[in-house]
């Protein structure tokens, strides 16, 4: 969420930062609400102080005077808290304004390269698709999951169920034995205000699943991901400097309707509506968003070194990242039925915008408040590095090789065969 002052006092710089999100706004509008508002504020605190002094006053021939105002108080914050209802809408659905350094582009045509890392495998055969390998091997079943539930749902059986436990938990023990972060167990359901504090509503309302309850005071929805329950950890709280940074990791369940994505990836486990991810968060002081950004991402392409999976680093266009991110790394892993890199990870920095949203924020040593900067990643989508495992270690026959760095978690299998 943006902040008005800023936007009051550097509009013209405002609306060019959003053009380079390929968002033209009327910046006049924003601004005569702004005004307005600030209007019925002053007017309103104008006629409490006059009402004040007549209270002070005890004259009984003034009360009529003070019940009229009074009425006039009561009419002016109604209006009031409507015009700052419609200012809100409005900036609540502008996305985050993307860094100085970000690519300017429309979508991911625009995407920079910065690295590559890993040996492609070369094969002396043609490479099977993950959903190939997992059906010839009866472990991975779309149709029954098409009867049980519907498209896009996939029953996981025997040692490739096993396989897909082995990577959250290694990634689980990675990230909290060698790159600090604190393990979390969190609920799998958030609030409305909990899903609009890290940005998926109102925007995004389409692609969430909501829950019907019987209470309708506060509607619920399953998590797209754990980012969203993990950053709200912070929501209305004024953390200690020293408490910072706050590193925290989750495996979990997600799930999203996937709107947007008629006719993509309709085969396989690409694009599921449930699947399973280890998300990282980062709670860190604004001006240390950055270096974090760095750190985070790093510690989501350890993974991949250590399972020994060719990947690719970009940086994401301005047109292409997230509502609220500042600046995107995605990490793309190398599929080779695809032959090509496709993506394994999302690390971002949102700066203050989702702490805006949230009314999360912490005191420095001198008891100065500021705005947390709030980061995530993916450490990694499980689906998608069990599909880079069965893609990158298949052999001719169709088994699958496993990866010495899950072999601890496998009971020390060497291959998955079919039975």
């Amino acid at each position: 969420m943006h902040n008005i002052k800023d936007i009051r006092n550097n509009s013209n710089l405002f609306k060019e930062s959003l053009k380079k999100r390929f968002i033209d706004i009327d910046i006049n509008e924003i601004l005569k609400l702004d005004e307005n508002n600030r209007k019925l504020i002053q007017e309103k605190e104008s006629l409490e102080s006059e009402k004040k002094q007549i209270s002070k006053s005890k004259n009984k021939e003034l009360f009529k005077k003070s019940k009229i105002i009074s009425e006039k108080i009561d009419s002016i914050e109604i209006k009031q808290k409507k015009l700052k209802a419609s200012l809100d809408t409005i900036l609540s659905s502008l996305p985050n304004i993307p860094l100085n350094d970000v690519p300017v582009g429309k979508d991911e045509s625009s995407n920079v390269e910065v690295s590559k890392s890993g040996t492609i495998p070369n094969f002396n055969f043609k490479p099977k698709s993950h959903f190939e390998l997992g059906e010839k091997l009866n472990m991975l079943d779309f149709e029954l999951a098409t009867k049980t539930t519907g498209s896009r749902f996939v029953f996981v059986k025997d040692k490739l169920a096993l396989l897909e436990r082995a990577i959250s938990n290694f990634m689980i023990e990675v990230h909290v034995n060698q790159n600090g972060y604190q393990e979390i167990s969190p609920p799998l359901i958030a609030s409305e205000s909990t899903m609009y504090g890290t940005g998926q509503l109102p925007k995004f309302e389409n692609d969430q699943f909501e829950i019907k309850f019987d209470e309708k005071t506060d509607r619920k929805f399953l998590i797209p991901t754990a980012e969203v329950i993990l950053t709200n950890m912070g929501k209305n709280k004024i953390f200690h400097q020293e408490e910072l940074p706050l590193r925290l990791v989750a495996s979990t369940p997600c799930f999203r309707k996937e709107a947007g994505s008629y006719g993509k990836d309709t085969k396989g486990m690409i694009r599921q509506h449930q699947f399973y991810k280890v998300e990282l968060v980062s709670i860190v002081e604004q001006e240390n968003c950055l270096s974090e950004l760095d750190r985070m991402t790093n510690c989501a392409t350890k993974i991949l070194d250590m399972l020994k999976l060719p990947y690719r680093k970009i940086i994401l266009s301005s047109g292409d990242m997230g509502f609220s991110a500042e600046k995107t790394f995605d990490i793309e892993v190398w599929l080779p039925s695809e032959n090509k890199y496709r993506e394994i990870s999302s690390c971002s920095s949102c700066g203050t915008f989702q702490a805006r949203r949230m009314k999360a924020r912490y005191k420095n040593k001198n008891k100065d408040t500021f705005f947390v900067g709030t980061l995530n990643g993916s450490g990694l989508a499980v689906g998608r590095t069990l599909i880079a495992i069965l893609e990158n270690y298949q052999e001719s026959d169709g088994s699958i090789k496993i990866p010495d760095a899950l072999k601890p978690y496998m009971n020390n299998l060497d291959k998955i065969v079919k039975k």
